[in-house]
């Protein structure tokens, strides 16, 4: 006989359980042998025993333990997979980050040269500009086309999307900025005039209630989204302001002009 693991008093509860399941079964010649073999004439079975439903209660605990342990092993196999693919902190070099081949999808459609792309913050679409005057926004993760925006008559040269995801800004050769609202279906609700040349940049503040744009006509404005009114322009670069960026706080600007130079800007 192999030797048990439990104790004399762990022994004798469980042979109590399995009695009253054999009883509260009817099984009662397998009752009678169990009761004699192990000495327990004295048991008598009933509702207000300890022993009551006891083996029943511990068997579908075992099940319940068992389900877990299942899924914490599934959880740790998914997060052991993660851990793999995840990144490390070794040294990389700056040519690991460049796109490799094969190519997710191939987007065709503008019939002159792409000029920006700009990546929805929450949706998984994606709008190109191009200088064929036209904007499209992509679904990136089907690679379907969506639509196209019409409205401005020369080149698009840059577009971005506000914090919120829910306006899309564009800048054109044509001196204007419009505003494209994505909740009435990418209607345009404003159109901005106020360079003297081809506005070059345009981009929301982190707030989301202002726009910057940059232009060939040396300034950067400042623009109300509500209400389209330029509330300040800034001057002073001597050169062609091709692209502006706001820091993110919003208090600081910075700029890249015609000549290989970087600079910035407070934004008041």
């Amino acid at each position: 006989m192999s030797t048990s693991v439990l104790s004399n008093r762990q022994r004798d509860e469980l042979h109590k359980a399995i009695l009253d399941y054999l009883s509260a079964s009817g099984f009662s010649e397998s009752f009678q042998t169990l009761r004699n073999e192990t000495k327990n004439q004295d048991f008598i079975p009933g509702p207000t025993h300890t022993s009551a439903g006891l083996l029943e209660k511990k068997w579908t605990s075992v099940i319940r333990l068992q389900k877990k342990i299942m899924d914490l092993e599934n959880k740790m196999e998914a997060m052991q997979e993660e851990l793999k693919n995840a990144p490390t902190r070794k040294v990389t070099s700056s040519v690991d980050w460049y796109p490799r081949p094969p190519e997710q999808w191939t987007l065709t459609g503008h019939r002159s040269p792409i000029t920006r792309v700009a990546f929805h913050p929450v949706f998984t679409v994606v709008a190109s500009a191009s200088e064929d005057t036209t904007i499209r926004i992509w679904d990136y993760d089907s690679g379907d086309y969506e639509r196209t925006l019409k409205g401005h008559t020369k080149a698009v040269q840059d577009i971005a999307f506000d914090a919120k995801g829910n306006f899309l800004v564009s800048c054109s050769n044509d001196l204007s900025i419009k505003i494209w609202d994505l909740q009435q279906d990418y209607k345009c609700i404003k159109t901005l005039f106020g360079h003297d040349h081809s506005v070059s940049s345009v981009a929301f503040l982190p707030s989301g209630d202002m726009i910057a744009s940059a232009s060939r006509d040396k300034t950067i404005k400042l623009w109300e989204l509500a209400s389209g009114y330029c509330v300040k322009t800034i001057t002073g670069h001597l050169e062609w302001v091709r692209y502006i960026q706001p820091s993110q706080d919003g208090r600081l600007l910075e700029l890249l002009g015609i000549n290989p130079k970087v600079s910035s800007k407070d934004q008041p």
